[in-house]
């Protein structure tokens, strides 16, 4: 009856307009954003997804704002009557102002749309912006964050004007989020140079991305590696013996203690209750004295019940694996059912996968 219909996406809802006379009073009776596009556009086609996550930005406020976009390739006439000549054009529709819209002109990322429509209509966005994981460094806070903290310290310098610092910036990011629970001995950090000049000419910054590698002991390199997720991951590994891989969870090692992972593969092979029984015995003797290892008390528990009921290592590990999957876990959390996981994979026949189905309940 209004002359608009609603049209399901993947992400959101958008209102499309059609060229009726109802099409016309509901332009202006509400600020609103139209995009005028046309089907067969490239640049359309690339700006749907970001349009559809805006609309779901101000999805349930569309009382106070529109968003909204026309075919103008299948309805001229609206086209032709607000002088759309190329594709997408996005203008922007006061309350009250149907003839004389204002020509949308900034980025065509969420944010900068984002911002626009809050700007001009007075209405927030429903997004909640994830609190960056990469530290922010000054002049005046290098020394204490970095040289003083007695930390290793991954520092990028970079140029916002540049090219390469803006791809680099989402790999970086998810780098930063790795190794968010290795906090206490590594930072992931970065610097404007282009602002914190002092810091930047004391280490010969020249160019943009230049990264640097600050170890706890003082001394300081050159980063020359790859710059995936995975090649920053194996050089912090490398370099202060941490045990990640890309995501954030801890490697396949991480959390073994060598002696009794013999001990525990000894017992995996044993065929007789009383070889299993004599190297649980051992193993939790062992496991007992080694007070300095946070983990022991793992192999400890997983000898006595592995002993019990044979089937306990594929099922548990089973287990863990399912947990491991579930990303509402915290991150500490995941650390420990990661070692965990770890340990008692010794325990059965194979490493058992965390991408493995769980039996059972997912008792934390």
């Amino acid at each position: 009856m209004l002359g608009k219909k609603l049209v399901f996406g993947a992400i959101a809802t958008v209102l499309s307009f059609v060229a009726t006379a109802a099409a016309y009073s509901t332009i202006g009776s509400t600020p609103a954003l139209v995009e005028f596009y046309a089907p067969w556009c490239g640049h359309c086609k690339n700006l749907a997804p970001i349009y559809e996550e805006l609309a779901q930005a101000f999805s349930g406020k569309e009382d106070k704002v529109l968003i909204a976009n026309v075919d103008a390739d299948a309805h001229r006439e609206l086209g032709s009557r607000y002088g759309i000549k190329g594709f997408p054009t996005l203008k922007w529709f006061p309350k009250g102002v149907d003839g004389d819209p204002e020509d949308y002109s900034g980025g065509r990322d969420l944010d900068s749309l984002t911002a626009f429509v809050t700007k001009k209509s007075g209405v927030k966005s429903s997004i909640v912006k994830a609190v960056p994981a990469v530290t922010v460094l000054t002049d005046a806070t290098f020394e204490k964050e970095v040289l003083t903290s007695g930390k290793n310290a991954l520092v990028e310098f970079y140029a916002p004007w540049c090219g390469h610092c803006k791809s680099l910036a989402p790999t970086y990011e998810k780098v930063a989020q790795d190794f968010l629970n290795d906090k206490e001995t590594v930072v992931i950090a970065n610097v404007d140079a282009t602002v914190e000049k002092t810091i930047a000419e004391k280490y010969g910054v020249t160019g943009y991305p230049t990264i640097k590698f600050f170890a706890a002991d003082g001394t300081v390199e050159d980063y020359n590696s790859g710059r995936s997720e995975q090649d920053f991951i194996d050089f912090i590994n490398k370099k202060t013996g941490t045990q990640r891989v890309a995501g954030g969870l801890l490697n396949t090692e991480a959390g073994r203690i060598p002696e009794l992972d013999e001990l525990a593969q000894k017992f995996s092979k044993a065929t007789s209750q009383d070889e299993k029984k004599s190297l649980s015995d051992e193993g939790i003797e062992l496991a007992t004295t080694l007070t300095n290892s946070t983990n022991a008390k793992y192999y400890k528990r997983f000898f006595e019940k592995s002993l019990a009921t044979p089937e306990y290592p594929a099922t548990e590990a089973a287990r863990l694996a399912k947990i491991i999957k579930n990303k509402s876990v915290n991150r500490a959390r995941l650390d420990e059912f990661s070692i965990r996981h770890n340990i008692i994979s010794v325990f059965a026949e194979a490493f058992a996968s965390p991408n493995a189905a769980a039996p059972g309940k997912d008792e934390l």
